[in-house]
């Protein structure tokens, strides 16, 4: 005759299965700012689109809620994204990130050739039809995770080879970043590398060193052709910001007049008459924050800057109390991704900083940024799910 365990042996047992799974441990102050930040930028895509399509009939023939629909599928697949990448244990990617590294180097390649499309001066796209995808968004995840991998297993034996090595690691994407011309993108991968040599064990005296190799490289980027006239006039407007208005200071002028038209509490959803009337150019993509800073004003800014603020303090706190350093060194690859991108895109909106044309992540318009931004957030949340594992 079968025995019937006691209730409190069941009981214990499904604790115990409860407590070795790692979802449990899903961390709600990291998923939910970046759910509410989808929504407002829906929200945000259509108040500065639909004027375009009732007064200038840009958006696809007069549908005020062209772009929102394509972002809201953004949103979705980027969900699925993130989903997948928090289902697979991160550990194992450690053995994947050589083969995604190259994959997203030979793709940075192949859009340089006829393959590759240009937009606006830069051949930075795959055309896919109605869609594209940009290579050099996906380069930011995988140089986290090629370089974390490489400095995971030399933690605290990071001698100058290594440092070379880690520096060789960016140095590829970085430069096939460069020839699109994306220097924006570039910027952000230096900072990435940056972050995480600093975690891994490099001297302070040779990251200033790196600091300022970099800042060397923008500048003589600048000054010996790589870019394009505007896009070197657009990166200095903000020192002269007295310019000729309707060239290379335009979109800053019309950008801090957004902003400064918010006062406090905003004009209110909508009523924004720069965002209304279209005056903002790529106020959907790069310029979006000047939607939010006219119609919620300061304190709609605010929010949404403490969202992203959220974001960060839980993706440092994941790195700082993982109990893997691989772990912890995706982690802070993460934060100086997303730190980097919203000072550098909020600071160009408000003329404190150059115009590179970085999107302002899970509230620009764009499918590659939105699908790499759920991905690192997946990221995160995977690492601190299995920090007891």
């Amino acid at each position: 005759m079968a025995t019937i365990a006691p209730v409190s042996t069941v009981m214990s047992n499904r604790k115990a299965r409860f407590q070795s799974s790692p979802f449990p441990h899903l961390d709600p102050f990291l998923i939910l700012p970046v759910l509410i930040m989808n929504v407002l930028s829906l929200v945000m895509i259509y108040s500065s689109t639909k004027g375009k399509a009732t007064l200038r009939g840009e958006a696809a023939f007069g549908d005020p809620f062209y772009y929102v629909k394509r972002q809201a599928l953004f949103v979705i697949l980027g969900l699925i994204i993130m989903a997948v990448t928090i289902l697979i244990d991160y550990r194992r990617l450690r053995e994947w990130a050589l083969g995604i590294y190259l994959l997203t180097v030979a793709m940075l390649a192949f859009v340089l050739t006829p393959l590759g499309s240009s937009v606006n001066g830069s051949q930075a796209r795959f055309a896919l039809g109605p869609f594209a995808i940009q290579p050099s968004e996906f380069a930011k995840f995988s140089v986290i995770l090629m370089a974390a991998a490489y400095a995971a297993v030399h933690r605290g034996d990071m001698d100058v080879r290594r440092v070379l090595v880690v520096l060789g690691i960016a140095a590829i994407p970085l430069g096939l970043v460069m020839l699109q011309p994306d220097l924006g993108t570039a910027l952000v991968i230096g900072t990435i590398i940056i972050a995480i040599l600093g975690v891994a064990g490099v001297k302070a005296r040779h990251l200033a060193v790196l600091a300022l190799i970099g800042v060397t490289g923008a500048v003589v980027a600048i000054n010996v052709g790589v870019l394009e006239q505007y896009q070197v006039d657009r990166l200095t407007a903000f020192l002269d910001q007295n310019g000729d208005t309707q060239r290379s200071t335009y979109n800053l002028e019309q950008s801090k007049t957004a902003i400064g038209n918010g006062g406090l509490t905003g004009q209110g959803l909508f009523k924004g008459t720069q965002t209304s009337l279209g005056h903002v150019p790529e106020q959907h993509t790069d310029f979006i924050f000047t939607a939010v800073g006219e119609e919620l004003g300061f304190l709609g800014a605010a929010l949404l800057l403490s969202l992203f603020g959220l974001v960060v303090w839980r993706s440092w706190r994941t790195a700082a109390v993982s109990n893997d350093f691989f772990g912890a060194l995706l982690c802070v690859g993460v934060v100086a991704m997303f730190s980097f991108q919203v000072f550098e895109n909020v600071g160009m909106t408000m003329g404190i900083m150059p115009i590179t044309g970085i999107p302002l992540p899970f509230m620009s318009y764009g499918g590659s940024s939105a699908f790499v931004s759920f991905a690192c957030v997946g990221l995160v949340a995977n690492v601190s799910m299995r920090r007891f594992s």
